[in-house]
């Protein structure tokens, strides 16, 4: 069986003919990983960053250039950024996270910065949470899924308390 011509796109697509804008690409990204952070509004956040720490739905997960192929359970927590010595932190709800070809791709319902987390807001969301009826597996799910966000919001007020 003959292998077929490639075309420019997937010369494009594998490297077989490098321009001058993947070159650059491929020198910004050297070590490095690139972020997108996307909500049902917009694309939220497209950045590249040293490394990355993703809220998981179990805990946290770093990112560094090279990390092998995931996908994930986002869970409501605080996203972190880190380039050099400075770090960018922001506040994401649930939802799934892809990591490939040193792209990290957050999908999201919502993002804000982090510093935008008060305890008022946590303890406002907690109280929502609460108040949701629970009366059928439907119900019992979205409280869950509540309480989770308002624990996120909580462990970010209290962190940007300290800090």
């Amino acid at each position: 069986m003959a292998t077929p011509e490639p075309t420019v796109q997937s010369a494009m697509e594998h490297a077989l003919m490098p321009s001058f804008a993947s070159n650059v690409i491929d020198e910004r990204m050297k070590g490095k990983v690139r972020c997108v952070v996307v909500t049902p509004e917009k694309a939220f956040l497209d950045t590249v960053v040293d490394f990355i720490v993703v809220p998981m739905f179990d805990g946290e997960l770093g990112v560094m250039h090279g990390r092998a192929p995931l996908i994930g359970r986002l869970g409501a927590g605080e996203l972190r950024l880190k380039t050099g010595t400075a770090v960018e932190r922001w506040f994401v709800d649930a939802g799934f996270v892809q990591i490939r070809s040193n792209v990290v791709t957050v999908l999201t319902a919502h993002a804000r910065k982090a510093t935008e987390v008060t305890s008022d807001l946590a303890t406002k969301t907690a109280t929502d949470a609460e108040a949701l009826p629970s009366g059928n597996v439907a119900e019992r799910s979205n409280k869950a899924k509540a309480r989770d966000l308002a624990a996120g919001m909580k462990r970010v007020a209290a962190k940007n308390a300290t800090a």
